[in-house]
């Protein structure tokens, strides 16, 4: 799977700038972080998925990003990182036109082998929503793990309740990402003074980061249509200071271990089979 090592890579550049002329690798306004997680998801899941692939071939499935779905249920709306669908009627806004695009869109760093695999794979379309299939979140915990735990949960909780309040077919596919880092420079806590006099947060490591990985294992999942939860969850340990350094993909506890469900590659298996069998007639 190459998702995890393409977040990290991608986000060990300094991409994001602030109103005061720093330059971020992740700052907590910007949904970056988000999109470049769900890229890598649906780049694996094409990987990995033949009849996704042979579905997007045939122009049968498209993507959309930042689509707003609504909870028919209790009316409550949220707009989705990204969806795969059914085309709809209308144009797709936005520039980026296909998966490829958004890697020039949101500065991708892939690998020549991964660009060649890319290369490879069916053309994906950007393409107004009609049904959604598969809706993707992503959420980080960076800092301040125990305080920025009850809105992370809820913010991860709201979208499967959405997600399947508008669809009960749709696949709701979350991604945490949790930072495992002892030290952090938060773009929240350093407007003006990163470069004269930064003001480091510090974490308490490995218990933070098992802390945050814990409740999101608290997380409702379901395994047949009809019940609560994700289809399909996610998480990935990162070491992440901020300040420049590459991030590192962490793959010792606490991060889930291979055959574990909150492993990435167990959930790219899930989800595809949970397409291959839920969507075969499409």
């Amino acid at each position: 799977m190459h998702g995890p090592e393409i977040l990290v890579r991608t986000l060990s550049r300094l991409s994001r700038t602030d109103k005061f002329g720093n330059a971020w690798q992740y700052h907590s306004r910007s949904d970056h972080h988000s999109k470049v997680a769900c890229w890598g998801i649906v780049f694996d899941l094409l990987r990995t998925c033949p009849l996704l692939r042979r579905h997007v071939a045939a122009g049968a499935v498209g993507f959309g990003i930042n689509h707003e779905m609504r909870d028919f249920v209790h009316d409550r709306q949220k707009d989705l990182d990204l969806v795969l669908c059914t085309p709809g009627s209308g144009r797709p806004a936005g520039k980026s036109a296909t998966l490829a695009d958004l890697v020039q869109t949101y500065g991708i760093d892939l690998t020549p082998s991964e660009a060649a695999e890319l290369a490879a794979l069916p053309t994906l379309d950007r393409a107004p929503v009609g049904s959604v299939l598969m809706a993707l979140e992503a959420k980080a915990c960076m800092t301040a793990h125990q305080r920025a735990l009850p809105r992370f949960y809820d913010e991860l909780n709201s979208s499967h309740l959405t997600v399947h309040g508008a669809s009960d077919q749709a696949i709701a596919a979350g991604f945490a990402m949790i930072n495992m880092s002892e030290t952090y420079l938060s773009p929240d806590l350093n407007k003006k003074n990163r470069a004269g006099d930064p003001e480091w947060s510090r974490h308490t490591q490995p218990k933070d980061a098992q802390i945050a990985v814990d409740k999101v294992r608290q997380l409702p999942k379901r395994s047949k249509t009809g019940d609560t939860g994700y289809d399909a969850l996610a998480i990935v340990v990162v070491d992440f200071v901020n300040d420049g350094r590459p991030v590192e993909l962490v793959t010792r506890p606490p991060a889930p271990q291979p055959g574990d469900i909150y492993n990435y590659g167990s959930m790219i298996d899930r989800l595809g089979h949970i397409y291959s069998t839920r969507f075969k007639d499409l």
